[in-house]
């Protein structure tokens, strides 16, 4: 079998891998939906491929659900691939199935993981998944910031309600790799979603839906904001809310150290951090006639 260079399968531990400098361990789940809560709360259920995620972004709030303070910390250096997810899926879909024949579940993916992380490309697990779902044809959302998405393509098309959901959190490149250093461009973002909403049907019998999600808003540079607008009108939702909450004891619980100090280098952005949220958000409002502006929680609905 033929190997990718960047992954060596030396270890002490049978069920883990090398990814770089990610170790990846291979687990069996107990479930793989999981009732929806919180931003959310409107579907039926979640669905997280994966434990942890490589892109490691500094102010990530799954961070704090990692199994422990250590691996918190090491948020972005290790993942988590539950092995039996297809099975799971498969089995659990149809038990919905028969217990509601009426309409089949909305599911959000994902929420404390990112489906398209780097490692998917060599386990394929998100694919897996999407073929047992075309099946069952979900109302499926799928939340990612990464152009690997576009591989599914063929998948993709053949769901009759779904959304997808590009993480973008900053106009401005630089902003970008100061906090999230490891994930790709916002030029790669913003031509894969378009990618995707030119080539995935809409119309009687699909309904098929994009959002940019600038969840939480970065600081953008002035002269970055009107261009990097602009670009969002390929979409038919922008998702708005700013860093966690302004106050300090609710950052402090979500957001670990690392992007305390990131912050603290754009003190031009966060010692007026509400006036340009408002700034911003009325900028989208203005120069995106044609695209719905939500805030917050209600942005995350799939209608």
């Amino acid at each position: 079998m033929v190997q990718d260079r960047n992954l060596s399968t030396h270890s002490d531990d049978p069920q883990e891998e090398k990814l770089g400098n990610t170790t990846i361990r291979s687990i069996e789940a107990k479930s793989i939906l999981n009732k929806a809560s919180g931003f959310i709360k409107a579907y039926d259920f979640t669905l997280n491929p994966y434990k942890g995620c490589q892109y490691g972004c500094s102010y990530c709030y799954a961070a704090a659900f990692s199994p422990n303070s250590k691996m918190r910390e090491n948020w972005g250096n290790w993942a988590m691939v539950k092995k039996n997810a297809a099975t799971l899926l498969e089995k659990e879909l149809q038990k919905w199935a028969n217990n509601h024949p009426e309409r089949p579940p909305s599911i959000y993916m994902s929420t404390v993981t990112d489906p398209y992380q780097p490692i998917e490309t060599k386990k394929k697990l998100t694919r897996s998944l999407l073929e047992i779902m075309i099946k069952y044809q979900p109302t499926l959302v799928i939340q990612t910031r990464t152009p690997t998405i576009v591989r599914d393509l063929d998948l993709l098309r053949k769901f009759k309600r779904i959304r997808i959901n590009m993480s973008i959190p900053t106009g401005s490149e630089r902003v970008r790799r100061d906090f999230e250093g490891r994930s790709p461009s916002i030029k790669a973002r913003l031509r894969a979603i378009g990618f995707l909403k030119h080539n995935i049907p809409c119309n009687e019998e699909y309904d098929s839906r994009f959002s940019v999600t600038i969840t939480p808003l970065l600081p953008t540079f002035p002269e970055d904001g009107n261009q990097f607008i602009h670009q969002l009108q390929t979409v038919d939702r922008v998702v708005i809310q700013p860093f966690h909450q302004f106050s300090e004891r609710s950052l402090v619980a979500g957001t670990r150290q690392q992007a305390l100090d990131i912050i603290d280098k754009y003190q031009w952005w966060y010692n007026e951090e509400a006036m340009h949220y408002h700034s911003f958000k009325e900028k989208l409002k203005s120069l995106l006639s044609d695209v719905e502006v939500f805030e917050g929680a209600s942005g995350f609905g799939y209608d």
